[in-house]
């Protein structure tokens, strides 16, 4: 069922998202040669609760961090820990959120560390565009449909593979909420979209194949082929006209 917010509760929202962009700004400015990932989440911790908020990641279905920290063919929801040390090239998806007042905010991006490759790069302004392309599909009227088809048409014709086995969502009191949200899709297909709907819109974009597989700690999402992967992601409001982007610092 979609629950349709407040004003009230909107404003609620982008307290949550304002916490959960700044986490993932000071995050994602850390990502630099010989960090490790425990590193990053750390200081994503350290700010979500400085403000009064909580990771809303953290033991979420058991996950065991702050924020998934995914890097180079990593997809999703990679671990963070000691061992895994970022290296000049390195492309660092981040993926967070904060909890305050009993909502939620949710967003992702991936950085560069250091000099990337012009492979990566691109991958990455694809990724971000298509972020934004999808977000000015999210108005009153339009469809889910609408949002997945421009996002899928803008990456598919750059040789990407789309992911299909795990989409943006729903957000509001609860982490993931209806409606699933899937990058691809049919104009005028899906759920209409109506004034007061939260949703977190999450394009995940592969180098190569669309195909992707799940490591054996049953969290990590890595590409099939083995190739690179970007993440980005907003938490956004619809309205009458155009979508309040929540997740801003």
């Amino acid at each position: 069922m979609i629950v349709l917010k407040t004003r009230r509760e909107i404003e609620l929202m982008r307290e949550a998202g304002r916490i959960s962009a700044e986490a993932l700004k000071l995050a994602g400015q850390a990502v630099q040669p010989g960090i490790t990932t425990a590193e990053i989440d750390k200081i994503a911790y350290d700010y979500i609760i400085s403000q009064g908020a909580k990771p809303n990641f953290l033991n979420y279905n058991g996950f065991p961090a702050t924020a998934c920290i995914s890097v180079n063919n990593e997809v999703i929801h990679g671990i963070p820990d000691n061992k895994h040390i970022i290296r000049e090239g390195d492309i660092v998806s981040i993926d967070l959120g904060a909890v305050i007042n009993g909502f939620h905010g949710d967003n992702a991006a991936t950085f560069p560390c250091g000099k990337i490759s012009p492979a990566a790069k691109r991958l990455c302004e694809t990724t971000e565009e298509a972020l934004y392309i999808g977000l000015s599909k999210c108005v009153a009227g339009n469809r889910l449909g609408d949002v997945g088809s421009a996002i899928q048409e803008h990456c598919a014709k750059r040789g990407y593979g789309i992911v299909r086995d795990f989409t943006g969502h729903g957000i509001g009191a609860h982490l993931h909420e209806d409606p699933s949200v899937p990058n691809y899709g049919k104009p005028g297909k899906g759920a209409r979209l109506l004034p007061g709907m939260t949703v977190a819109i999450e394009p995940m974009i592969n180098e190569g194949t669309q195909d992707v597989r799940i490591l054996k700690n049953n969290w990590t999402v890595v590409t099939a082929d083995g190739k690179l992967s970007a993440h980005f992601e907003h938490t956004v409001a619809i309205t009458e006209g155009e979508c309040i982007i929540l997740t801003k610092c």
